[in-house]
Formats: C-alpha cells, sequence, structure tokens
C-alpha cells in the first residue's frame, strides 16, 4: 500500500519558516519523481515544487521561488520542504504527491498518490 506522511505544518508568524517533511512507504521511492502540492481554502490545488529521482532538477512555482527549497533523502525515503521568509498568502494544507505527470510552465500536472496533508498558517 502506498502511503506518503506529512509533518512539520505550524501556525507561524510573516516572515517565519518551517520544514514540511514527508514520509514515503509501499512503493519504490528512488523510482519516482515527487512533487509538493498546496491548497488554499476555497482554492484548487497548487503545485508548489517538483524534484527528480536524482535530485537533479528542481522546479518551483513562481511564487515560491527564492523562498522554499525542495530535497529529498532516497536511502530514507523521505521528501522535504524548507519554507523561508512565509507570507500570509503561503496559508494552506501542503501535502507531498507522486506525479503521473506534470507541466514547468506553469508548474502543474496531476499525481496518482498523495498525503493527507500538514497544515501550515501564517499569520501575525
Amino acid at each position: 500500500e502506498v502511503r506518503l506522511v506529512e509533518s512539520g505544518g505550524d501556525m507561524v508568524q510573516p516572515g517565519g519558516s518551517l520544514r514540511l517533511s514527508c514520509a514515503a512507504s509501499g512503493f519504490e521511492f528512488n523510482n519516482y519523481d515527487m512533487a509538493w502540492v498546496r491548497q488554499a481554502p476555497g482554492k484548487g490545488p497548487e503545485w508548489v515544487a517538483t524534484i527528480n529521482i536524482a535530485s537533479s532538477r528542481t522546479n518551483y512555482a513562481d511564487s515560491v521561488k527564492g523562498r522554499f527549497t525542495i530535497s529529498r533523502d532516497n536511502a530514507q525515503n523521505a521528501m522535504y520542504l524548507q519554507m523561508n521568509n512565509l507570507k500570509p498568502e503561503d496559508t494552506g494544507l501542503y501535502y507531498c504527491a507522486r506525479p503521473k505527470w506534470f507541466t514547468l510552465d506553469p508548474l502543474k500536472g496531476d499525481f496518482d498518490f498523495r498525503g493527507q496533508g500538514t497544515q501550515v498558517t501564517v499569520s501575525s
């Protein structure tokens, strides 16, 4: 059974930082590109970042470029999202996903598995 479990979400003030983690199991993690996707209340999913198998290619939504960093550890079956200089508009449910496909410009796509998500709230 494929499982993706996120953690690390919290409430922070604008300008703060968070590091999200995703623990993967039930499939060969090092055979798949992975992604972080977020969804704000009342809005559709927004692809935030993707990373390829070897971590040699990363892609980011324009809204997070320069502030977020995606990474992975294939030995630990884990993926991470370091989020710096957080803004209120970054508020949402963040989940990790295994893409079926995605485009780069704009960054979007579809996934076959996703986790339940971890809530990030940026507010003063």
